[in-house]
């Protein structure tokens, strides 16, 4: 049989156990400010691997740490906790983002209420335009939202998984929100994913200790401004201060 075309491709969802009442996702996007985010999370909130994701004939990475492969994309959760939590170490390509979501939801519709993304965007920006914002489905706004200071992000476009997984929050009573900042090239921008970690923890009443996370923020700022002073003796024509578009 012909292989099957990429477009055609299949993902298939596999859960072991009852996930929480609210899936909150990271995906390998620019900057990787989400999946790092997302992570981040699963090990603060101790939460267990309870399934995983397969992509039939799609091109895949199997990730591994210490000689131990795992799944590019799995899911977390835990009886402690409300929430369960999408790692998706794999990049979906756009044309692949239709059918992969449409996975996602057709098990989130029967598992979970509620669908939130944790997302780096590469939008051009200056140091006060540091913080997060949302794009979100009026339920989820009014559930969630009405009472903290998140700004809603101004008009433009969602594409990619963001894209499909909040056109069916439109068209259906499952609740989806995207919480999206500021992303730099840098990987992983890390105070990104901070700023990232702070909405969720806010918005969810979530007891999350960044301190570790912070930590690594600073030594990647030191890296990348050690960088930059090296690029600037090599090379003394005026830079820019946000390097995001280099």
């Amino acid at each position: 049989m012909p292989a099957t075309p990429p477009e055609q491709s299949t993902f298939d969802v596999r859960h072991e156990e009852t996930p929480g009442d609210v899936l909150l996702c990271g995906f390998a996007e620019y900057g990787l400010a989400g999946l790092t985010a997302a992570d981040y999370l699963v090990k603060q909130l101790g939460l267990e691997q309870t399934g995983h994701i397969t992509a039939g004939e799609l091109p895949a990475i199997t990730p591994f740490e210490d000689g131990r492969p795992r799944h590019h994309t799995r899911i977390f959760s835990s009886d402690d906790a409300d929430l369960s939590v999408l790692v998706g170490e794999l990049f979906i390509p756009r044309q692949m983002a239709k059918p992969f979501s449409d996975s996602v939801l057709d098990w989130a519709e029967r598992s979970v209420e509620e669908l939130a993304v944790l997302s780096g965007v590469p939008t051009a920006h200056g140091p006060e335009e540091h913080q997060t914002y949302f794009v979100a489905t009026d339920d989820y706004r009014e559930h969630r939202l009405a009472d903290h200071d998140i700004p809603p992000m101004g008009g433009g476009f969602l594409d990619g998984v963001n894209a499909a997984l909040v056109q069916r929050g439109l068209d259906t009573a499952l609740r989806v929100g995207v919480f999206a900042t500021p992303a730099h090239a840098q990987t992983p921008d890390v105070e990104a994913a901070l700023r990232l970690l702070d909405a969720a923890a806010t918005v969810y009443d979530l007891d999350v200790d960044v301190e570790p996370l912070e930590s690594f923020a600073s030594e990647v700022q030191r890296y990348y401004a050690d960088l930059a002073e090296r690029m600037q003796r090599d090379d003394p024509t005026p830079q820019p201060d946000d390097r995001m578009y280099m």
